[in-house]
């Protein structure tokens, strides 16, 4: 991001809340990646150890809304996303220091060690949402896009992530388990529609779709699924993709979604 800002060039007086919660900060290094943010960054603390900052600026509703909605799931969420340890709001800012995991993005290619533990941590998503959390149902991605009937066959009560291309995803360095980051898009809906975009991000990375299909096959979810949801999640999604950028730019994303469809 172009405002990306460094830890030094944040508010005297939120920093020091930070380094009063926090401990001490003796290193900070800002991190590129990441789109919903205007600070990322890893700290140093004394006694804190090392935690992940992120932060967004009160001005940009978008963004506050993106990083609230993370905070409110993240103690549902713990299992699998690294914890909340500490929240500030101060000079115009709201900042969220999350636990620091020590790894590495993961590797969705072709002859990939990561995919059983990504699978597992899919496995670890909550199966029902916890009442009163400001999750959209997703649906409401494809408000236009389809009919009645097939609105109603992409119903359910799973917390979704909806976001899981490599880089939310790390490979702890220490367990080699996988941890799901940034809940900026989450959704409730059926539980194999994670899975399938990751078997999407399977194909975009390079695997054929057999291979990315193989694997997804291995959810019970997915071979319990509704052939009517799964197309109308694949139609709607084309649809929506197509409305956006126009039928020749979608037609390479298009063609991977609709190769779910062999799958069912």
């Amino acid at each position: 991001m172009n405002d990306r800002v460094g830890w030094n060039e944040l508010p005297l007086s939120l920093r020091t809340l930070v380094e009063m919660a926090a401990g001490q900060v003796i290193r900070a290094d800002s991190v590129a990646d990441g789109l919903n943010c205007s600070l990322a960054a890893r700290i140093d603390t004394v006694g804190g150890g090392r935690l992940f900052l992120k932060g967004v600026r009160d001005d940009d509703p978008a963004q506050v809304a993106a990083l609230a909605c993370e905070d409110s799931l993240n103690e549902h969420v713990t299992g699998v996303s690294p914890p909340v340890l500490y929240r500030f709001r101060a000079e115009g800012w709201y900042c969220l220091a999350f636990g620091f995991v020590d790894g590495r993005y993961a590797d969705l290619g072709t002859g990939s060690k990561d995919l059983g533990a990504v699978a597992a941590a899919l496995r670890g998503l909550p199966a029902v949402p916890v009442p009163g959390l400001p999750v959209p149902d997703l649906t409401e991605r494809f408000a236009g896009r389809l009919d009645r009937t097939e609105s109603a066959s992409l119903k359910g009560r799973c917390l979704l992530h909806t976001d899981l291309n490599p880089h939310n995803i790390l490979i702890d360095g220490r367990t080699s388990a996988a941890w799901f980051l940034d809940w900026a898009m989450p959704a409730v809906g059926p539980p194999w529609v994670d899975p399938a975009y990751v078997a999407v991000r399977l194909m975009e990375c390079g695997q054929p779709a057999g291979d990315a299909l193989a694997w997804l096959s291995g959810f019970t979810s997915w071979r319990d699924a509704d052939p009517l949801a799964v197309k109308a999640f694949v139609d709607g999604t084309c649809r929506e993709w197509t409305a956006r950028i126009g039928e020749p730019d979608a037609r390479p994303s298009n063609e991977r979604y609709q190769a779910l469809l062999s799958g069912i």
